[in-house]
């Protein structure tokens, strides 16, 4: 059981570093070429920082056939996303954090709940009606890497009018990626090597993950969720972090939100790699659970984005971080008593 653990601890470790790697080289990149601007900072770190979720979901889906542990990962690194924005509130000095960003981050909240959604419906219904399915890829997967199309577009729609948010954010970048002395040939095998790391550690954590549900006796989605889920996130908490302590308030918000919306959209990349079945058809009816502490998390996140709450309470926590804090450890506790029925 050390053993196991002491696995875990690395491979995390590992995530963590490469994956702060990766999105500085990431960004450095997107200077250097020039795809500055908002829509694509948000999509390129987000993307960057959830390079994990997705490497763990090949290890799970392809190498241990367990796409459970995928999916409960996937849902899981959600949840985290959205409670370290409860964090980073707390970190956050003066007025509560979600009061200072843009409208654009309520329209980023508000799309990424399509695409959990529709996987919410998938899973309802994969054990009660026939999975229509295209070349053994579900209905429901191609639906959500749509919606996530989608959402993408009209993030970058809603930004180009929003002239006031996008000179914010390349005022912020400005701050916080500055890669002068670093050349584009340098970034590109810097985030390369970093990536691949990130690939094995990844696909080594889906192993461990296996093990740990074994060992511990949980189900798998619990485990997914709540150990690969944290692994996994660390390169989105250490990015956001760096950005609140030089002020870039508004990449700090996006790189969760964006990173919610691109996680659900892995379903596809997962669902396109198993071959045996439509993996809607192959995953526990509890991820729906899940689901639903996700959608209440961003519910609360949406409430605080149109009310703009202007102080924090005594412990130095708006009242949305404390609902964030709140409902994230009282869904983790049903997860486990869920998990040891």
């Amino acid at each position: 059981m050390f053993i196991v653990l002491l696995k875990f601890v690395v491979c995390a470790a590992a995530i963590f570093f490469s994956g702060r790697s990766v999105a500085k080289y990431g960004d450095a990149i997107a200077e250097k070429t020039g795809l500055g601007g908002l829509w694509i900072g948000v999509i390129l770190v987000s993307v960057a920082t959830s390079l994990p979720e997705l490497f763990t979901g090949v290890g799970s889906t392809v190498f241990i056939n367990a796409p459970d542990l995928t999916v409960g990962n996937l849902f899981g690194a959600n949840t985290y996303n959205l409670v370290n924005i409860g964090i980073l509130d707390f970190l956050h000095k003066g007025q509560p954090l979600l009061s200072l960003v843009s409208s654009g981050q309520l329209l980023t909240a508000s799309l990424s709940l399509i695409p959990i959604c529709i996987a919410a419906i998938g899973i309802f219904l994969s054990s009660r009606l026939p999975q229509p399915a295209f070349a053994q890829i579900s209905i429901y997967s191609i639906l959500i890497f749509i919606s996530y199309i989608i959402c993408a577009r009209t993030i970058f729609n809603f930004e180009k009018k929003e002239q006031k948010a996008l000179k914010e954010l390349q005022k912020e970048e400005n701050i916080l990626f500055k890669y002068g002395d670093i050349s584009l040939k340098t970034a590109f095998l810097r985030y390369a090597a970093a990536a691949l790391v990130i690939a094995g550690a990844g696909i080594w954590l889906a192993y461990i993950g296996d093990d740990l549900s074994r060992l511990l006796g949980l189900e798998r989605n619990f485990v997914g969720s709540l150990f690969l889920g944290f692994a996994t996130t660390l390169p989105e908490i250490t990015v956001s972090i760096a950005a609140i302590r030089l002020g870039a308030n508004e990449l700090a918000v996006a790189n969760m939100l964006g990173s919610s919306l691109f996680n659900v959209a892995i379903i596809f990349i997962n669902d396109v790699l198993y071959r045996k079945a439509p993996i809607f058809t192959a995953i526990s009816q509890e991820h729906i659970f899940t689901i639903f502490t996700v959608i209440l998390m961003t519910s609360i996140i949406i409430t605080s984005l149109i009310l703009k709450p202007k102080k924090k309470t005594k412990l130095g926590l708006s009242v949305y971080s404390i609902g964030l804090i709140a409902v994230f450890a009282i869904s983790a506790y049903i997860n486990f008593v869920l998990s040891n029925r």
